[in-house]
């Protein structure tokens, strides 16, 4: 077998799971001295936000139940979000429940009708011109390639916004033994830097090469594959590739043993839950619970979680994916308590887009624009609710359409800012992580 044959056979890691691309980490003085992870949860598919965060209110719920129809949640099934003063105004799905314990312990944020956006737009603007909008709106791809990239005038760019991020903190994680950056939902634009990419790691089994134990055979093979990593570093390209795969098998032999150890800390949050979802932060809570040792001061993680694409059978499948949804979170931030982070780890939620207020024929909705994320952790300034929730109004003031697609009126960028900056991002770096945040006003939202 010709060497740079071996080379690509022997370059996929165990369960899936390898580097991306990895920049090289400068050596720098010193790293911080906190440490804060963002853990960003992409709801794939268009997750329906209008029967997440549902009005409570006598005229608000009778709108809604008129217009939803079919799709319409029983008002008494509605888990209230409390507020310091007065009735609620809105309650959470039923199968929500952690979430809204988290609300009233003051750990949930519910961010009101966020969107890709360009510049603000009104519906008269939005009526009135064919620039100035989002590129691609309602479009699967685009409209998530604009919500990890925040950058909304293009579907094309080639990083994320947490990537950049990461690029911009590189000097607070001189110490990280392991990228940064980790995946458990694949090499997302969310975990792409200009300088670095996402260690994909696995979820379940081993997190290295298959037929490399610890037989003498073994070894000498993992010896001579070491030396070939080494070879034709004059060439940029083939140096880029071993460099790749060489970093994959260092950090893979760092995070095997953490991820295959079964916590007792993190054991009794997880017993019972047997998801994809719940599987992916059950493995970042593990790496998170390793953090001293692995030496990171910021780390950004993704999971994934879908389909919410709710064309049809929508209240079924919603409920079934709010259930996944509502225990995985449920668990991980409670492990993030136990394991004394609880105020150094947000979490928060992205998705294509929310879907039309009213229903289709079929059973379920269509793709529309501004939705609602969540944000929980300690740190969050939770129990309340932050920006403005549309009227839903069929062909009213926030609607682009005379279906309820609501016109957002914060954007992904200013979302974006706001975990940035607790992240550890000063203005400078901001305008390099969101080059389009000097377009709106205020450029923080103050929810961390």
């Amino acid at each position: 077998m010709q060497r740079r044959t071996f080379l690509r056979h022997v370059g996929g890691l165990a369960g899936g799971a390898a580097l991306g691309q990895l920049g090289v980490l400068a050596a720098h003085a010193s790293a911080a001295s906190d440490y804060k992870a963002l853990v960003c949860v992409f709801l794939y598919g268009g997750n329906d936000a209008n029967n997440m965060i549902v009005p409570l209110d006598t005229a608000g719920y009778a709108n809604y139940a008129q217009t939803r129809s079919y799709l319409a949640l029983p008002q008494a099934e509605l888990l209230p979000l409390a507020v310091s003063s007065g009735s609620p105004l809105y309650g959470l799905h039923p199968a929500l429940p952690g979430l809204a314990s988290m609300w009233g312990a003051g750990n949930l944020a519910v961010v009101a009708n966020v969107g890709t956006l360009v510049q603000p737009l009104t519906k008269t603007q939005y009526l009135a011109t064919t620039s100035h909008k989002p590129e691609s709106l309602f479009s699967h791809i685009d409209q998530q390639h604009q919500w990890q990239a925040s950058i909304s005038s293009t579907s094309s760019a080639n990083s994320g916004w947490g990537g950049r991020l990461s690029d911009q903190v590189a000097t607070l994680n001189a110490n990280s033994t392991v990228p940064p950056m980790i995946s458990t939902g694949g090499n997302n634009l969310f975990v792409t830097g200009s300088a670095s990419q996402a260690l994909v790691i696995p979820i379940s089994g081993s997190f290295g090469l298959n037929g490399f134990a610890n037989t003498n055979a073994d070894v000498a093979r993992l010896a001579a594959l070491k030396l070939l990593l080494n070879a034709d570093q004059n060439v940029t390209l083939s140096q880029a590739a071993e460099t790749v795969a060489g970093d994959a098998l260092t950090s893979s032999a760092i995070l095997n043993p953490i991820l295959t150890t079964t916590s007792a800390t993190l054991q009794a949050r997880f017993t019972g839950l047997t998801s994809n979802f719940s599987k992916q932060l059950l493995a970042i809570a593990k790496v998170i619970e390793a953090r001293s040792s692995l030496g990171a001061s910021r780390q950004v993680f993704l999971a994934t979680l879908g389909s919410f694409d709710t064309h049809t059978n929508q209240l079924a499948q919603q409920q079934t994916l709010f259930a996944d949804l509502d225990g995985g979170l449920s668990a991980f931030h409670g492990a993030m308590t136990d394991l004394g982070a609880g105020a150094d780890v947000t979490s928060f939620t992205l998705s294509d887009f929310s879907r039309n207020f009213l229903p289709n024929t079929g059973g379920g909705t269509d793709h529309a624009w501004g939705s609602h994320p969540l944000v929980i952790g300690q740190a969050v300034k939770g129990g309340a609710m932050y920006g403005t929730m549309p009227t839903l109004e069929l062909s009213g003031p926030d609607d682009a359409s005379n279906l309820g697609r609501w016109i957002p009126t914060i954007a992904v960028d200013q979302f974006a800012a706001t975990l940035a900056s607790w992240f550890g991002a000063d203005a400078t770096a901001l305008a390099t992580v969101l080059p389009n945040l000097a377009a709106f006003s205020p450029g923080t939202l103050g929810f961390i």
